[in-house]
C-alpha cells in the first residue's frame, strides 16, 4: 500500500516532474506543433489510438481480476513522458519529434484520457471514478503551467527546472524499488503471471506497433525509432499519481500494480531496444533526408 509519507513524497515528486515538463515548453513549441499537422496526427494516433487498444486487448485476454484490468487501462491511456525523450536521444532518434509528441500527448490527454477510460472501461464492464481522475489531471496541469511561466521569465531557471524534473523522473524508479516494492513484497509474490505479462507487454507491444506504424508511413528510420519509443514509453509516474490520489489505500495497491511494474520494466525494455536501434544506425541511413517526418 501507499502510506502517508509515500503519498506526500509522491505528490512532491510528481509536482517537480510536471514542473520540469512545463519548463521544457515554450509557446513556440505549440505553434510549431500546429504547423506540422502530420506530426500531430502520428503522435495522437500512436499514443491514444494504439496504446489504449493494446491495453484493452491485454486486459480482455489475460486472466486478471477487475482491479488489475483497471490498472492496465489507466497505464495504457497515459501520455508520453520525459523518459521517452531521453531514450530517443540515446537511440539517435529525432529529439524534436519526440518533444513534439510528448507535448501533444500531454495537452490532448486532459480530454482524451477520461474519454478513453470511459470507453474501454465500459467495454470491459468495470467501474472507474472518472470525476476524480479528471480532477487529478486538471490539478497536475498547474505545475506544467508554472514551469512554462518560469521558462518565460528566466530561461536559465527554466533550464535548471527542466533538468531537475527529468532527473527526478529517473529517481522516481529508484524510489519505487527501495520503498514501494519492499513494503508490498508479499502482494507481488502472490500476484499472478498475467499481471507481470501485462506490465511487460504494454511497453514491448507498444514499441513494436509504433515502429511498424511509422515504417508503414515510410518515415525516416530516425523518426520511426522516435515514434516507436514515444508509443511504448508512457508516463508511469503520472499513472501512479492518478491511482494514489483517486482510490483508497487498500484498493490502490492492486490498481497500482501494473503502473508500478510497468515503470520498472519499461526502463529495461527501452534500454534493450535502444541498443538495437543504435546498432541499426547505419551510415547509409545517415545519408537519407532528415526532415521532421
Amino acid at each position: 500500500m501507499v502510506g502517508p509519507l509515500e503519498q506526500a513524497l509522491l505528490a512532491a515528486m510528481i509536482f517537480v516532474i510536471m514542473l520540469g515538463m512545463g519548463a521544457s515548453l515554450t509557446p513556440r513549441d505549440f505553434v510549431l506543433a500546429f504547423r506540422r499537422p502530420y506530426g500531430l496526427m502520428v503522435g495522437v494516433v500512436s499514443q491514444y489510438g494504439f496504446m489504449p487498444l493494446i491495453g484493452f486487448v491485454l486486459a480482455l485476454t489475460l486472466p486478471v481480476p477487475e482491479v488489475i484490468a483497471i490498472g492496465i487501462l489507466i497505464m495504457s491511456c497515459m501520455p508520453g513522458g520525459t523518459t521517452s525523450n531521453m531514450f530517443t536521444y540515446f537511440s539517435k532518434g529525432n529529439l524534436a519529434l519526440s518533444l513534439l509528441m510528448t507535448v501533444t500527448s500531454t495537452v490532448f490527454g486532459v480530454v482524451l484520457i477520461p474519454l478513453l477510460l470511459i470507453l474501454y472501461a465500459g467495454a470491459l464492464d468495470v467501474e472507474i471514478p472518472r470525476e476524480n481522475i479528471v480532477a487529478t489531471l486538471l490539478l497536475l496541469l498547474v505545475p506544467v503551467g508554472v514551469g512554462m511561466v518560469l521558462r518565460r521569465v528566466n530561461a536559465n531557471t527554466g533550464a535548471v527546472v527542466e533538468f531537475g524534473g527529468s532527473a527526478l523522473a529517473l529517481f522516481f524508479i529508484v524510489f519505487l524499488v527501495v520503498s514501494w516494492i519492499p513494503r508490498n513484497w508479499g502482494f507481488l509474490l502472490s500476484t499472478g503471471w498475467a499481471t507481470y505479462a501485462a506490465a511487460l507487454g504494454l511497453g514491448l507491444v507498444g514499441i513494436a506497433v509504433g515502429y511498424a506504424f511509422a515504417r508503414a508511413l515510410r518515415l525516416h528510420p530516425r523518426n520511426a525509432r522516435t515514434v516507436a519509443l514515444e508509443t511504448g514509453i508512457q508516463n508511469g509516474p503520472l499513472a501512479i499519481a492518478i491511482v494514489a490520489f483517486t482510490w483508497p489505500a487498500d484498493e490502490a495497491q492492486a490498481v497500482m500494480a501494473v503502473p508500478v511494474l510497468y515503470s520498472l520494466f519499461i526502463v529495461l525494455v527501452s534500454a534493450g531496444v535502444t541498443l538495437l536501434f543504435r546498432r541499426a544506425n547505419l551510415a547509409a541511413e545517415q545519408r537519407m533526408p532528415d526532415g521532421l517526418l
